[in-house]
């Protein structure tokens, strides 16, 4: 025969044991072993989601080429190097040049000794009209011909127009070289630099509003990035929307002193068009979509979850904006949703 208290004891436990959660049989189920975050207030960016991929593009790219022929006399840069405006970076053999300057100083000197003498007889009425004023155009024309010889002579250095970056050198040292026709070398200027990229024309007018009181920011990132993404500043709106795409051409502008930006590369551009204050914020993955649309389980105090439908915002690095239906400082389910219902009971797992 069992004691008072064993009997009391057993009857204790089949009273905690049956207020336990139960499975849709009806017998005590575990709780669900569940991830979980706390929703928190902070100022969220408004982005255009997905992000756009552009490209990037030069402020400003000069194509090179001689403006008078002759033989490269030295190359005086490396190929890829950074280069000022004014330096210099080619220089054609000058003899022939000057040996032009010389030939043609000589028949100037000697027109305008002919031009003064012309001019004693013309104002002693010895020659006539004619005569002096074909005389002064002869020395007008070599006065002509002697400056276009020294614009040749100063063509014989050809420097920088700017500064940038220098590409692949086409002609090299001892190379001969044909005015206009051959390409010496491209220089593209990329501090600071463009990224130019295509939006929805849905975004269009949010775009206009938000430019006329502020600059629009934008950040730029590629695969195996290193660092913070670079910092850019919406800088162009088109004046036209693509009819075929239904998208309108953007462009950003962006300092790019740590080079990291680089012409032709493809990027992802994160366009902030605004900024909601102390918004709601939960992990992305805590968001459900149901018949009834969004919802969240909601974990309560007694570790029991409730089903919460919800309004959401905007969804930026992976965590979303919720407007109504979550508080601050709430527990959220953020895995294990497919195994809970309302009221099931859960624990809490690690990653």
């Amino acid at each position: 025969m069992k004691s008072p208290v064993s009997i009391l004891l057993a009857a204790a436990l089949l009273l905690v044991a049956g207020c336990g959660p139960k499975n849709s049989t009806g017998k005590i189920s575990a709780p669900v072993p569940v991830l979980v975050a706390v929703a928190v207030a902070k100022d969220m960016p408004v982005m255009i989601d997905p992000p756009p991929v552009g490209h990037v593009l030069p402020i400003q790219s000069v194509t090179i080429r001689p403006q008078i022929g002759g033989i490269i006399a030295s190359v005086n840069f490396r190929e890829g190097q950074e280069v000022k405006k004014s330096d210099l970076l080619f220089s054609i053999d000058p003899r022939p040049a000057q040996a032009q300057l010389a030939r043609d100083q000589a028949q100037l000197e000697n027109a305008q000794i002919q031009f003064v003498r012309e001019q004693k007889l013309f104002a002693d009425k010895l020659i006539s009209q004619d005569e002096f004023d074909t005389s002064k155009a002869a020395r007008d024309t070599l006065l002509a011909t002697v400056q276009s010889d020294k614009l040749n002579l100063d063509y014989c250095a050809i420097r920088a127009p700017m500064d940038g970056r220098t590409g692949g050198l086409q002609f090299h040292e001892g190379n001969v070289v044909k005015s206009p026709d051959d390409v010496l070398l491209t220089i593209n200027q990329i501090h600071p630099i463009y990224a130019a990229f295509a939006v929805a024309e849905k975004y269009l007018p949010e775009i206009q509003k938000q430019m006329r009181g502020r600059t629009l920011l934008v950040a730029a990132s590629f695969e195996k990035l290193e660092g913070a993404p670079p910092a850019g500043e919406l800088s162009f709106v088109d004046n036209a929307v693509d009819t075929t795409t239904g998208t309108i051409l953007l462009k950003a502008v962006f300092p790019n002193t740590d080079g990291k930006l680089w012409p032709g590369q493809f990027v992802q551009l994160a366009l902030q068009l605004d900024e909601l204050t102390k918004a709601v914020v939960v992990p992305a993955e805590a968001v459900q979509a149901g018949q009834n649309g969004q919802f969240v389980f909601v974990v309560k105090t007694d570790k029991t979850v409730e089903q919460r439908s919800i309004k959401t915002s905007v969804t930026v690095n992976g965590e979303t904006a919720i407007t109504t239906g979550v508080q601050a400082g709430e527990t959220v389910v953020t895995d294990g949703q497919l195994r809970l219902a309302p009221g099931t009971a859960v624990s809490f797992k690690s990653e």
